[in-house]
């Protein structure tokens, strides 16, 4: 390996390089011309080797969960370390990001709102799948959700922060930066359509009170108010693809030296973290195999690190088994092999029940409400208060929106509202505060209207009443 020259572990450093929160990016190639990234971690962040191995079981969750069948992530190559440094390197790139494409550059076709919602989903499902394997991304923000050259939303990064700064793992802070970049979205690609935008914020407001779930059903059910084919990635594909060719033209300007290493590094010098050690010195790549965290070391590293003495005790202490004995240790391992295979499959089978959905719920039956009901305090309330009124609409337990007015005995003017209906629920409670004040006796009567969805002919109402009485 040279990075001098702008080669590690047999990708080409191609020239774009950029700074992140973890470290350097650079943009790469594989012997083969695949197109592919390597990220260099700022040193300061991974010099305990306590971090080095957070970062390497957060590599290795990653890749269980591509090889289960989780398209949604950036897939790593490789994670090695050459004297003291440690270099990730991605099967794919990690440009342009959402972060790029917001960049608003004279004659670059700008992302729409419908985009944004693609965006939208496509991360939300992904981070659904993350979540219910008991893992979080961490750092979810523009700069980390990445456009693939066929307009699919990929998620880079995840984990490594966690794993950089010793964080547990939150999903709690994923579904809040999920809202942020939905906000987000909503200010920038779909401002030209206020009623997208509107839809985008009120995904947002959902995925921070209901879940992320309850979130993507919402845009989902709201397609009608999108640009028309939604989820077509048409625009999403042109704009990356002028995005694309602009940054790597040679009038782009952007710096072409490989980062810099503190001294020359040969092929002897690499210590692979991901795969197992094997009797070649020189590091394998591309292997499938992570069931098991150990490292590989090459000649010409100067000191034996924790990990290499870990792994050289493990060996040198393995008892002396007899033919008989050994098949009965071997069976508890071709048990865990089983078990990593069937949580493989199961995983495999939760993301694509998941694109199953997406793709089939336009055919799914709208929302539709049947009876709609107002409920107010029976008691006499006292001097000063505010009464708390409830209405009750009965739906169908399809996902959608309601569309719905209050009006006040007090007051001409109705309140008009929306709310976002999650699928299976088939009763939505929504409510209104009215404050009286003052001495003297007052009824009340709240009137609960449903402008939408309505049946053709219908009137979906109710009111009630309520009395104060303050002396």
């Amino acid at each position: 390996m040279n990075v001098n020259r702008g080669d590690i572990a047999g990708f080409r450093l191609t020239g774009r390089t950029w700074i992140g929160e973890l470290g350097t990016w650079s943009s790469a190639a594989s012997a083969e011309g695949r197109p592919a990234s390597v990220l260099r971690f700022d040193p300061r962040l991974i010099t305990h080797s306590a971090t080095r191995d957070r970062v390497v079981a957060a590599v290795v969750d990653d890749r269980r969960l591509v090889q289960g069948g989780l398209t949604g992530l950036i897939p790593v190559a490789d994670l090695i370390a050459a004297q003291n440094e440690v270099w990730l390197i991605t099967a794919d790139p990690v440009s342009p990001t959402v972060t790029d494409l917001l960049a608003d550059t004279p004659g670059v076709p700008r992302p729409d709102a419908g985009s944004a919602a693609t965006v939208l989903v496509e991360t939300a499902q992904t981070l659904l799948a993350v979540h219910a394997a008991g893992l979080a991304h961490g750092a979810l923000h523009p700069g980390t959700v990445v456009i693939a050259p066929g307009g699919t939303a990929l998620l880079a990064e995840r984990g490594l922060a966690d794993a950089l700064h010793g964080r547990p793992p939150a999903p709690e802070r994923d579904v809040a930066a999920w809202a942020s970049l939905a906000r987000g979205l909503a200010a920038t690609w779909a401002a030209s359509s206020p009623q997208a935008a509107d839809l985008l914020e009120r995904a947002a407001a959902t995925a921070s009170t209901r879940g992320l779930a309850a979130a993507r059903d919402a845009l989902l059910a709201g397609r009608d108010l999108l640009p028309p084919g939604f989820p077509a990635r048409d625009r999403l594909v042109e704009t990356t693809h002028w995005w694309t060719a602009r940054e790597t033209s040679p009038q782009a300007g952007h710096p072409v030296a490989a980062p810099a290493v503190t001294a020359r590094a040969d092929e002897g010098d690499i210590v692979t973290l991901l795969h197992v050690p094997g009797t070649s010195s020189a590091p394998e790549r591309g292997g499938d195999r992570t069931e098991d965290v150990v490292m590989r070391f090459g000649p010409g590293v100067p000191t034996e690190t924790p990990a290499e003495r870990i792994w050289r005790t493990g060996r040198e202490q393995q008892p002396t088994l007899l033919p008989g004995e050994q098949a009965r240790v071997a069976r508890p391992s071709a048990v865990r092999r089983r078990r990593t295979v069937l949580s493989s499959v199961i995983l495999a089978l939760m993301v694509a029940l998941g694109v199953i959905v997406w793709l089939l719920r336009g055919a799914a039956t709208p929302l539709a409400v049947s009876e709609v009901e107002v409920v107010t305090p029976k008691k006499t309330q006292g001097c000063d208060t505010t009464v708390k009124i409830r209405g009750v609409l009965t739906t169908n337990g399809e996902a959608g929106e309601i569309h719905y007015q209050w009006r006040r005995s007090d007051k001409k003017a109705p309140i008009e509202q929306t709310d976002t209906v999650a699928a299976g629920e088939t009763s939505h409670e929504v409510s209104l505060d009215w404050t009286v004040k003052g001495e003297g006796s007052f009824k009340g009567t709240a009137t609960l209207r449903l402008l939408s969805p309505v049946p053709e002919g219908t009137k979906l109402e109710d009111k009630a009443s309520f009395t104060y009485r303050c002396s």
